[in-house]
C-alpha cells in the first residue's frame, strides 16, 4: 500500500473546535445609545442557498440582506471551491430592501391589541428571478413576492421651460421663428395647421414644436408586493410557520391547533392537530413549536409545553390527534420541583438537513433526538445548568419564560443556542467529538472559548443513548462580569452550506464565521502535492542528466 492509499484510507477524527471570527454587523449600538423597542429583531433566516437572510423586528418590519462576495467572479462558488486555491475571503452580506411586513391592529371582538411584531420568517421557493416568503404576526400571515423592477427614465423634452404648460404639452416651438401662433395643446388655430382636420397638410419644413420622448437611462428598484393575506385561522397566538418539501403547502401553529395552509388558497385552511379539550380546565400542555420534515412532505414534528415531541404522519388520517411517535425523557425520581414543568418546555425544534435528527431546545438544554430511536435523547447539551440555584430569581424577573431558538450546522455536525449577556454555545455532536464553544455577539466573538472534559461518545445512529455533559460555565460572562439577564440572544440562524452564524443582539444583527478545509479537501490538496513534488523531482532528474551529457561533450 502506497502513501496515497494511506492518506485515503486513513480514519477521520471527530473535527476539531472552529475558530470563529468576526465577519459584520448592522445596526450596531454606540456606547449608551438606548435601542428602540420597535428596533429590536425578532426572527431571522436564510434561504436555502443562503445567498439571501432576512430578519423581522417588533416594529413589523422586514429587511432583506444579499450576499455579495460571491458576485465578483464569473464562475459560481462550487467551481471556485473545486480550484486548486482555497476561497479566504468571508462571507459578505449588504442591505438589499425594507418593507413594512405588518401593522398593529385591533381586534374589537375580542378586545384585544394585535403587536405588529414578527414572529417567524419562512423563505419559499423562487420563481422567475424573485424571491417569495411567509411573515407572521400573531393573528395574520403574509405572502410577500420581492422582485426586481427597472424603472425608465424619459429624457427632458426639448422646450422652454417658461413656455411649456402645466400638463407636459409645448405652447410652442423653443426653436421656431415662425410667427404661426400656437394653442396650449401645441396645435394651430389656422385651418391649414390643424393637424385634426382631414385637410391636414404638413407646412414647409415640417413641425418644429414635435418632440418624441426618448428612454436614456433605466434603474433597478427592489419592489416588495403582498401576494396573499392567510388571516382569522388562529384563536390564539401564531408561534410558527413551516414550509412543506412539496413548495405548495405549509402549516401555521398556535397554542392548541396546527392548520395546513395552500399558497394559493388564502380564505380555507385545514385543522390537522387540535388538541384543545372540551373543558379547558383540563388543559395540561400547550404547542410550543411545530416544523415540517425536509424531505418527506407526510411527516411534521410539534413540541409542547411538557417537553415531549410528537412526529405525526398526514397520511394516517385528516385529524392527527394521535401521533406515529413520541419523544419523550422520563423524569428522573426525586428531582420534580415547582419549575420542572416549566424548565421541561420545549421553545424550538429544528430537524437537521436529511431529516434523521431532531434538535429541541428547552430553557437549561439541548438536546438532539434520533427519529428512529424514541426512547431518548442521543445527546444532551448543558445550556444553563449553572442556572440552577438561581430558578427562584429567574420566575421573578419572567426571565424563566425566555424562549430560545437553536439551530444546526449544514453538515449536521454541529448545533447552537442563545444565553444571555449575548451569548451563543456552539457544540460538536460528531462521534468523539468535545468542542463546546462560547462565543459572544460582538466584534470580538471568541473571547471565551471552554471545552468539554467528557468522555467521548458514540455513533449517533447506535442503539444505546448517549448523554454528553457541556461545559457547565460559572455565573460570569465572557467579560468576567456577572451575567446580564436583560440582554438575551433569543434568535440564531445558521448559514445551510457554511460554518455562518447570523445572530441578534437588540437590534443588531452579528454574522460570524468560521473557514474549515473538509477532509476530502485536505486528502485531495495533499495528493496534489504529492503530484507536484513528483513532477519536480522528474524535471530535476532530466536537467541533471542534460548537464551530465554537456559535460561529456566537453
Amino acid at each position: 500500500m502506497n502513501r496515497c492509499d494511506e492518506v485515503m484510507t486513513a480514519p477521520a477524527g471527530p473535527p476539531q473546535p472552529l475558530e470563529w471570527k468576526f465577519s459584520q454587523v448592522f445596526g450596531e449600538r454606540t456606547a449608551g445609545e438606548e435601542v428602540q423597542e420597535v428596533d429590536i429583531i425578532s426572527a431571522i433566516e436564510f434561504d436555502k442557498t443562503g445567498d439571501h437572510l432576512a430578519t423581522g423586528d417588533r416594529g413589523g418590519r422586514v429587511v432583506l440582506f444579499e450576499r455579495t462576495d460571491t458576485k465578483d467572479h464569473g464562475a459560481s462558488r462550487r467551481d471556485l471551491e473545486r480550484m486548486d486555491y482555497p476561497i479566504n475571503r468571508h462571507p459578505e452580506f449588504r442591505y438589499k430592501a425594507e418593507f413594512q411586513s405588518h401593522e398593529p391592529e385591533f381586534d374589537y371582538l375580542k378586545s384585544l391589541e394585535i403587536e405588529e411584531k414578527i414572529n417567524k420568517i419562512r423563505w419559499c421557493q423562487t420563481a422567475n428571478g424573485a424571491q417569495f416568503l411567509l411573515s407572521t404576526n400573531d393573528k395574520t400571515i403574509k405572502f410577500w413576492k420581492v422582485q426586481e423592477k427597472k424603472l425608465k427614465k424619459i429624457s427632458e423634452m426639448n422646450l422652454d421651460p417658461p413656455k411649456a404648460v402645466g400638463n407636459g404639452s409645448m405652447a410652442c416651438s423653443s426653436n421656431s421663428n415662425s410667427p404661426i401662433p400656437c394653442l396650449a395643446n401645441g396645435g394651430s388655430p389656422d385651418r391649414s395647421y390643424n393637424y385634426l382636420d382631414n385637410d391636414f397638410s404638413f407646412p414647409p419644413g415640417g413641425l418644429p414644436s414635435l418632440r418624441l420622448p426618448v428612454v436614456t437611462s433605466q434603474e433597478t428598484n427592489l419592489v416588495a408586493r403582498c401576494r396573499r393575506v392567510y388571516a382569522h385561522a388562529h384563536d390564539y397566538h401564531i408561534n410558527s410557520i413551516s414550509n412543506n418539501s412539496d413548495g405548495e403547502t405549509f402549516i401555521s401553529a398556535d397554542d392548541l391547533r396546527i392548520n395546513l395552509w395552500n399558497l394559493e388558497i388564502s380564505n380555507q385552511s385545514f385543522n390537522i392537530v387540535d388538541v384543545k379539550p372540551a373543558n379547558m380546565e383540563d388543559l395540561t400542555e400547550v404547542i410550543t413549536s411545530a416544523e415540517f420534515h425536509p424531505t418527506h412532505c407526510n411527516m411534521l414534528a410539534y413540541s409542547s409545553s411538557k417537553g415531549s415531541i410528537r412526529l405525526i404522519d398526514l397520511r394516517q388520517s385528516a385529524l392527527c390527534d394521535s401521533h406515529a411517535k413520541l419523544f419523550e425523557e422520563p423524569e428522573p425520581p426525586g428531582s420534580r420541583s415547582f419549575f420542572t414543568e416549566i424548565i421541561a418546555s420545549i421553545s424550538d425544534i429544528k430537524f437537521a438537513k436529511d431529516g434523521r435528527y431532531i434538535l429541541s431546545r428547552d430553557y437549561m438544554t439541548l438536546k438532539l433526538w434520533d427519529i428512529n430511536m424514541d426512547s431518548g435523547p442521543v445527546a444532551t447539551f448543558q445550556v444553563h445548568e449553572y442556572l440552577r440555584p438561581k430558578l427562584c430569581d429567574l420566575y421573578e424577573n419572567d426571565s424563566i419564560f425566555d424562549k430560545f431558538e437553536c439551530c444546526l450546522s449544514g453538515d449536521g455536525l454541529r448545533v447552537a443556542t442563545g444565553s444571555y449577556s449575548n451569548l451563543f454555545r456552539v457544540f460538536g455532536c460528531s462521534p468523539g467529538s468535545t468542542e463546546a464553544t462560547t462565543l459572544e455577539a460582538s466584534k470580538n466573538p471568541m473571547r471565551r472559548q471552554v471545552q468539554t472534559p467528557s468522555r467521548p461518545s458514540r455513533s449517533l445512529s447506535s442503539i444505546t443513548r448517549v448523554v454528553r455533559r457541556g461545559a457547565e460555565t460559572s455565573g460570569v460572562d465572557a467579560n468576567g462580569n456577572a451575567f446580564d439577564f436583560t440582554t438575551k440572544l433569543l434568535h440564531l440562524a445558521w448559514h445551510p452550506t457554511e460554518n455562518s452564524i447570523a445572530c441578534a443582539a437588540a437590534n443588531s444583527l452579528y454574522i460570524q464565521n468560521s473557514k474549515e478545509e473538509s477532509g476530502h479537501k485536505k486528502s485531495a490538496r495533499f495528493l496534489k502535492g504529492l503530484q507536484d513534488l513528483a513532477h519536480f523531482s522528474f524535471l530535476f532528474k532530466v536537467v541533471a542528466f542534460q548537464n551530465f551529457q554537456g559535460n561529456l561533450v566537453l
